[in-house]
This record gives C-alpha cells, structure tokens and sequence, in this order.
C-alpha cells in the first residue's frame, strides 16, 4: 500500500510570519526528509527576501516540491505583493494555489481568492474544506490555505506512485493536468466576469485521475 507521513511545522507565531521563520522552515523540512512542502502562510511585505530565495534554492537542489498558498484579499499578485513567491519563476520547484468553488458558474472561483496571470499556476478547492481543529474537532474553512494543501495532497499521491519523478516534472504534472475552468466566473474581488485562464497561468483546477495519467506517459519515456 501506499502512504505519505507528514510532518507538521509551525513557521507563523501569533502574528505575521518573519522571513527567517520562513527560511528555517523550509530548510528544516528539507533536512528531516521532507519531499513536498505546503506552505499556507504568506503576507504583503518583505523584510529580508534573500534568506527565503536561499532557502528555495537550496530546497530546489534536494529536489523538494514547494506549494503556496496564493492569499484571501481578492488582489491581482500580478500587481501587488505578496511573500514568499517564486521570484519571477526562478525556481522550477515551485506551485502558487489559488482557491476554486464547489459553486458553478459565475462563482467557480472563490470570490476572496488572490490571482494573478503570472503568478497563480493553478486552482484547488477552497470553499467549505472540512478539516480537522483542536481537541479532536472538525470544521469548515475557506481559504487558499485550505487549497494548497490540497494540492499538496494530490503531489504526493502522485509521487508515492512514481517515486523517480523529480520535483520540477511532478511541478510540470500537476499544473499541466490540471482541468480547466470553463466559463466566465467573476474576478475575486470584483463584480465583473472573466475566464480563469486569464487571470491564471493554466485556468485549470488540479485533478488527481488527470495527473497519475500524465505521470504514467512521463514514466513510459
């Protein structure tokens, strides 16, 4: 059978994140085994962003997956900022979530999900995540930090199944496959509609069935 063990890793304190917690994060995931990173935290300003491109480079060269979450303000990250990212795709090992409906059309996108043509890759479910809380509970959320891991989830089912993939290949899977999101929805944030591809690099929401059959025609080469 397969199986994935997770290690879980608090880099936020009670208030924003420092980019050093960031960078240890990474690094200390990195160092203890970790394959794939979800990373649902991030904030609009940057102190010192060289100790994390660091980290995700040195996270790159041990052939880790690092996911983000891509942020809940309804903001184009095209525009503004928003940390930690990618860096202007410097790094091959890298996926930035932003968070899908269950709804249909015109609400297939969650209207508090932040986008971006060049910095979002892909969608993942969002809205009404049930998940686990303290003392044994469970609620819903809604967030791209539910997304992200999601997306997460679905890497490492992937992976577990084709091991010898390398990160940048499942990166390329996981956005590649991903299935689009058809008709006009409303831009979060906003009134107006607009098609997913245009305010995504893919326009697609990530799926599972989809990415285990590219993986197996990527391993049949």
């Amino acid at each position: 059978s397969k199986s994935c063990r997770i290690m879980s890793i608090r880099t936020v304190p009670e208030g924003d994140e420092r980019d050093k917690d960031v960078a240890n994060s990474i690094r200390y995931a990195v160092d203890n085994g970790a394959r794939i990173v979800n990373m649902s935290f991030g904030k609009s300003y940057a102190h010192n962003t060289e100790v994390v491109r660091e980290a995700i480079r040195y996270a790159e060269s041990e052939n880790v997956l690092l996911i983000h979450a891509a942020g809940n303000d309804g903001k184009n990250n095209d525009l503004s900022n928003n940390y930690p990212n990618d860096f202007n795709d410097e790094f091959n090992n890298w996926i930035e979530v932003g968070a899908s409906s269950w709804m249909k059309k015109p609400k297939g996108l969650a209207e508090f999900s932040n986008y971006g043509l060049k910095e979002v890759d892909v969608f993942a479910p969002g809205v009404d995540i049930y998940s686990t809380t303290p003392e044994n509970q469970y609620k819903a959320y809604d967030g791209t930090s539910m997304a992200s891991p999601v997306v997460a989830g679905v890497a490492a089912f992937v992976w577990s199944y084709y091991p010898r993939l390398k990160a940048s290949e499942l990166k390329k899977i996981l956005v590649e496959s991903s299935i689009e999101i058809k008709g006009r929805n409303r831009t979060p944030g906003a009134r107006k509609k607009t098609r997913a591809c245009k305010i995504s690099k893919t326009g697609g929401e990530v799926n599972l069935p989809a990415a285990l059959r590219m993986a197996e025609e990527l391993s049949k080469r």
